[in-house]
């Protein structure tokens, strides 16, 4: 298996994992959340398709699939078409309503598909080029790609855990 093959793989289960938690939720449960602090379905997978999809775009020098394929308008938030989630607060967080499951698996199925497309063919050496200098040691793309993996699982487990609570209350 080589680099790109090990990060599509990775990067592969994260959409089969954002179908199997919001499947047969409506806005409402979307919306849910255990306590007026804590974040609900709808915001974690939105916030972990955000921020994969704004990462790997600017990465691979690309525009984001929530504009360019018109998921900023769909979705339809109360927040800049820039806005990932990262730094919300709980009303930031209780801002975002998302209207249906359909909306989060569709984004994240063009999310997916650009990840995949950029990490085709992706070889070991670029994985030293470094794409953010802002931080000591400056982050290299091998350091980009995973963090965004391990935001991203984190939040599906996240927001699985919320929907257990949701379906035991």
């Amino acid at each position: 298996m080589n680099t790109s093959e090990l990060l599509q793989e990775a990067f592969g289960r994260i959409h089969p994992l954002v179908v199997e938690v919001v499947d047969g939720l409506d806005a409402d449960d979307l919306a849910w959340r255990p306590d007026e602090e804590a974040n609900s379905i709808g915001w974690l997978v939105w916030h972990l398709l955000r921020v994969q999809d704004d990462h790997v775009a600017e990465v691979a020098g690309v525009e984001q699939a929530y504009t360019a394929k018109g998921w900023v308008r769909r979705f339809d938030l109360p927040l800049s078409d820039a806005a990932t989630g990262y730094g919300h607060s709980p009303s930031d967080g209780a801002a975002v309503r998302v209207a249906s499951s359909e909306l989060l698996v569709g984004y994240g199925a063009d999310v997916a598909a650009a990840t995949t497309s950029y990490l085709d063919g992706l070889s070991e050496a670029d994985l030293d080029r470094v794409v953010d200098e802002r931080w000591d040691p400056p982050v290299t793309l091998a350091v980009r790609l995973v963090s965004v993996l391990d935001d991203d699982l984190e939040h599906v487990g996240q927001a699985a855990y919320v929907r257990g609570l949701l379906e035991r209350r």
